[in-house]
């Protein structure tokens, strides 16, 4: 039976597909939302985003700090270390990676929302940057992937005091760098921020995200799917909105997409009064078949962990938000980001497929 809305909480003990883990925390004791990150040359590279440095959250009257620091894990088993830094303080782009490079996309800093992108490259334990085209408009919060060598950004924030979403979706082909930005087609559906990026064959996939309606958060759980030669199509609903997940979509096999927790929204109205007390976001794991248009659920995010044996606000058994999703030796890594809101972590998490045993 397809999982849908109305039969969600009967379907949440399903049973994992997952083996989740941890790698070295990141060299920081609060952790960042925001980050970039993708492989190159090899290498796993986190770089940027935005904490509260003094463990505060604005309610405490501290401040968002975005950060320029660009840290490295070339073993699975290592720790990691400061291979440099980005042009300037930056976070909350979409990340890229690509033939052996980590591509950054937009984002924000305190000067405001960004239309710069570039590539990063590692080599010889060294950064190489490489400038490309900027994008048609300055853009935070969006959602991107690349298919072959053709990348896709969707959605997101034009500016930080803007009271509406946005409903762009462009392209570029990497291959054709000089031709720059081309401006596409939007989905059938609200603009929006904060979506989740997927593709499987040729078809880039939308999914979820909040519309905002003059500053109000609308929470969506609609999903489309987009191919460079008939357009868009309106895909299965989610049985629950996953705003600000890691993305991209993990795809686990052929034509499975999972996404990995997010905001639902259910505690939404409630943020505000509960602050430290908020108990986190959504931990399932929803998987969505492309061939038969249907969702599961396929987990919890650290189903393999028991939930009295870590105590710590930081602790791994917290599902981030506003992390990237990169797959890096055969495993999702979810590294950094937000387990509540204005909380960050310094944790990495990573998801395998379980072996199966033949006995």
């Amino acid at each position: 039976m397809p999982v849908t809305s109305s039969n969600l909480k009967a379907q949440i003990t399903a049973k994992s597909y997952l083996e989740w883990g941890t790698l070295a925390p990141l060299p920081d004791k609060i952790g960042f939302a925001g980050s970039f990150a993708g492989v190159a040359n090899g290498a796993l590279l986190v770089a940027g985003g935005a904490n509260f440095p003094d463990g505060g959250a604005p309610w405490t009257g501290s401040t968002k700090v975005w950060h320029d620091d660009v840290f490295v894990l070339e073993d699975a088993k290592g720790s990691w270390r400061k291979a440099g830094k980005l042009p300037q303080p930056l976070g909350y782009g979409v990340s890229i990676s690509w033939k052996d490079a980590l591509i950054c996309i937009g984002g924000s800093n305190k000067d405001g929302h960004h239309a710069s992108a570039f590539i990063i490259r590692y080599k010889d334990q060294e950064l190489e940057y490489e400038q490309l085209p900027v994008l048609p408009a300055t853009l935070a919060n969006s959602c991107g992937t690349v298919i072959g060598d053709v990348v896709y950004i969707a959605g997101g924030l034009k500016a930080a005091d803007s009271e509406n979403a946005s409903d762009v979706f462009w392209s570029m082909d990497l291959s054709k760098k000089h031709e720059g930005w081309k401006v596409l087609a939007t989905w059938p559906g609200k603009p929006r921020m904060l979506s989740v990026a997927g593709s499987v064959g040729s078809s880039f996939y939308l999914f979820s995200g909040t519309a905002l309606l003059n500053g109000e958060r609308v929470y969506l759980n609609d999903a489309f799917r987009y191919d460079p030669k008939s357009g868009w199509l309106k895909i299965a609903d989610l049985p629950q909105a996953v705003v600000a997940a890691p993305s991209p979509a993990y795809q686990s096999e052929n034509s499975i997409l999972s996404i990995f927790g997010g905001d639902d929204g259910s505690l939404a109205s409630e943020a505000a009064q509960l602050k430290a007390n908020h108990p986190g976001f959504s931990t399932l794991v929803l998987s969505y078949n492309t061939k038969v248009d249907e969702w599961s659920i396929s987990g919890k995010v650290f189903s393999n962990i028991t939930d009295d044996a870590v105590d710590s606000p930081n602790s791994s058994i917290w599902a981030p938000v506003t992390s990237p999703l990169v797959v890096w030796n055969g495993m999702a890594v979810l590294p950094g980001g937000e387990v509540r809101p204005a909380t960050r972590t310094p944790n990495v998490l990573t998801a395998r497929k379980k072996k199966i045993n033949s006995n």
